[in-house]
């Protein structure tokens, strides 16, 4: 599992949450900072905010699915914007999923579950 989120109160709580479910995880700051680490980590599921500095998540998605290395990782969109246009976005960039802040702490357990076992 690897949390990006540039929000550190954010990115504790995803993980948290995570880690007590079994997940082993790791974090990062932004983007760039995903870019630069993902392929060391090796994640199943990439939960990534969208809204960060240096890097937004929807570059870093497009990015991610562009590389063969990491093309098959599932990535979780999770934002602060909840219009639909930005759903059909997080679609278009290659999301497997798009979940809106506040998000319901155990419907985000369920989702990176089901994702990590269709990994």
């Amino acid at each position: 599992m690897l949390v990006v989120d540039d929000d550190e109160v954010i990115r504790r709580l995803i993980a948290v949450n995570l880690q007590l479910e079994g997940f082993d995880v790791s974090t990062a700051v932004d983007g760039q900072d995903c870019l630069d680490r993902v392929a060391a980590i090796a994640p199943a599921v990439i939960t990534l905010d969208v809204m960060m500095p240096r890097l937004d998540g929807w570059e870093t998605a497009v990015r991610l699915r562009k590389s063969p290395r990491t093309a098959r990782i599932k990535v979780v969109m999770i934002s602060a914007r909840a219009q639909e246009d930005d759903k059909s976005r997080g679609a278009q960039v290659g999301a497997d999923a798009y979940l809106t802040k506040p998000f319901d702490p155990d419907e985000m357990i369920r989702i990176v579950r089901g994702l990590a076992a269709a990994g």
